[in-house]
């Protein structure tokens, strides 16, 4: 299945899934037993369990109809335009667009049940504007959109997976884990910036790590940290493995820079290479920091995996990848490797077998 597609359905099934509960939540919160309250008048429709029932059910219309709209939006930005708009135009827009398209699926959604129930509900043109009840819905979509934005944040900061074990606490205790790492390094970075300065070069790596972020989320990685013109990204052991992400990953990216070399050339005179090294195993994972809270990770693994990528520039490679990790791969035909030989990785007793990997 193309990358896209699988990324693009992934956000489409957790946004459906997060509107629909909480459209449905917001019906029983307003309409479960308000036919008993003093004051309060009730179309019979509404009245009792089966007007609940019928309120939960046009409400989780309109959530599965916003799920599928609100990340089909949120879809065509992060992969067409995140990198072309200032944040504030993006937000001014995507909001625009959001409340367009809510306004449209209340509109249909109150159309369809006055037909299937009889209803006489107003649906007339600008019938939103004096409409307290869909106002008083907005204000909830928005406060709710808060909560489904900072749970976006979360996983993306942690990974996936890791924000949940988080707050049950998972971490507080160190946990051993098997997880492949990638360190990946701008190549002649000191070169580099010296001849653009230090403004240009902020600029040049910003470009970089733009392009680097539209397929890391394709190819299930996580970024652990940035650490100047260096980025680690990790993945879960068997997902890392999986349709061989952690090594496709590194030449989607190479074909997204070579896409855009006319972009680099014009701006920068310089078309960027990163140099990157692969290893995997067991090593521990824990929640370090009270003021800042952070995910470390601690072991050889992590140590090897940069050591080996240092070895890039004595073998002028731009991918080493431990024997170790190339033996639990599935390379394909459009894959190659040749064994470079056993190295003495400094700060290590033991020699470590490396490879490169080249797409045929």
């Amino acid at each position: 299945m193309n990358r896209d597609l699988k990324l693009y359905l992934q956000q489409l099934w957790q946004s459906i899934l997060f509107w629909s509960v909480a459209m449905s939540v917001y019906a029983i919160l307003r309409y479960y037993g308000i036919d008993e309250e003093v004051g309060i008048t009730v179309i019979e429709e509404f009245r009792g369990n089966s007007g609940v029932l019928k309120a939960v059910i046009a409400h989780l219309t309109i959530g599965v109809l916003i799920g599928i709209l609100y990340a089909t939006i949120d879809f065509f930005f992060d992969t067409y335009s995140s990198n072309k708009l200032l944040m504030v135009y993006d937000i001014i827009i995507r909001t625009l667009l959001y409340f367009v398209f809510t306004i449209a699926v209340f509109t249909i959604v109150l159309e369809l049940f006055s037909t299937l129930y009889n209803i006489a509900l107003n649906t007339d043109r600008g019938w939103w504007k004096e409409d307290k009840s869909f106002w008083a819905t907005v204000l909830y979509i928005i406060l709710v959109s808060f909560v489904f934005t900072f749970i976006k944040i979360a996983i993306e900061k942690f990974g996936k997976g890791v924000f949940l074990k988080m707050l049950m606490g998972k971490y507080k205790t160190p946990q051993e884990e098997k997880r492949i790492f990638m360190f990946l390094d701008l190549k002649d970075s000191t070169t580099i910036a010296e001849n653009l300065g230090h403004f240009k070069y902020s600029q040049f790596i910003q470009d970089c790590f733009y392009d680097l972020n539209e397929v890391v989320p394709k190819y299930d990685a996580e970024i652990y940290q940035y650490v100047g013109d260096e980025a680690v990204l990790s993945w879960p052991y068997k997902k890392g493995l999986a349709n061989n992400n952690c090594v496709d990953l590194f030449f989607a990216f190479q074909q997204i820079k070579h896409n855009k070399s006319k972009y680099y050339l014009d701006k920068y005179g310089i078309v960027p290479e990163f140099k990157a090294g692969l290893h995997g195993g067991a090593l521990m994972v824990t929640e370090v920091g009270v003021i800042k809270k952070e995910i470390a990770y601690h072991g050889d693994v992590i140590n090897t995996s940069a050591r080996i990528q240092a070895e890039c520039n004595t073998y002028e490679v731009l991918l080493l990848i431990s024997e170790k990790l190339l033996k639990d791969l599935k390379t394909n035909a459009s894959l190659s490797s040749t064994f470079l030989g056993s190295v003495l990785l400094k700060g290590k007793q033991e020699e470590v077998k490396i490879h490169t990997i080249d797409k045929v």
